[in-house]
């Protein structure tokens, strides 16, 4: 896998993932599998999926509804986070979520950070990523071109679901070594740094 050429020039729309990409999240990840008995090396939405008992995905949505709940009430604003909401609307930019998260979770972790963002994409609408099914739908939506709309995550998963849209990808760091930064088409340290990208555009 590879990135899309990025040419900010033409960015008509921002995409962001949602835990720690806008908002922190500080999900035990390793706990939840334990619980629900899901492999290190397999995708947890996916195993749920493939559970041929009806209780146990009952009972493993409900072990991953709550971690999301406590996930969202606990949260809060990445740096930057609310400035580069403000610019874009400012700049007249569009914008949306698209999160691996259920919407229940999800609007609660954006109702309790006050994100001004009200196009929400979860995994009820629509095959979670890396698929692209969620962003090919927005660029539907907007009658846009996939080269006029950037992703922005924090996980390789953002960086494949741009790339299998063909749509460019920005991988925000927080600051910290990563090693997906080659599949992305733009790296950042903080989402301040995006900004100040993105205000470069008419220059």
């Amino acid at each position: 896998m590879s990135h899309v050429p990025l040419n900010i020039r033409e960015i008509k729309a921002v995409v962001f993932d949602l835990d720690n990409t806008l908002v922190s999240s500080d999900m035990d990840f390793r706990w939840l599998r334990e619980q629900i008995g899901c492999p290190l090396d397999q995708d947890l939405l996916s195993y749920v999926d493939q559970l041929e008992c009806h209780d146990q995905t009952q009972q493993a949505n409900e072990l991953i509804l709550q971690h999301e709940l406590d996930d969202a009430s606990a949260s809060h604003p990445m740096p930057g986070c609310l400035s580069l909401i403000d610019f874009i609307h400012s700049n007249q930019l569009l914008t949306a979520i698209i999160t691996r998260n259920c919407a229940q979770a999800a609007e609660q972790k954006i109702a309790h950070n006050q994100l001004r963002i009200s196009r929400i994409i979860t995994r009820e609408h629509f095959p979670p990523k890396p698929a692209p099914d969620s962003l090919l739908s927005l660029a539907d939506e907007w009658n846009l071109a996939p080269h006029q709309i950037l992703y922005v995550g924090d996980f390789l998963y953002d960086l494949q679901a741009a790339f299998n849209a063909d749509m460019p990808s920005c991988l925000v760091t927080h600051g910290k070594p990563s090693n997906f930064a080659p599949f992305a088409s733009l790296v950042v340290e903080h989402l301040h740094d995006l900004e100040h990208t993105l205000s470069q555009r008419h220059l």
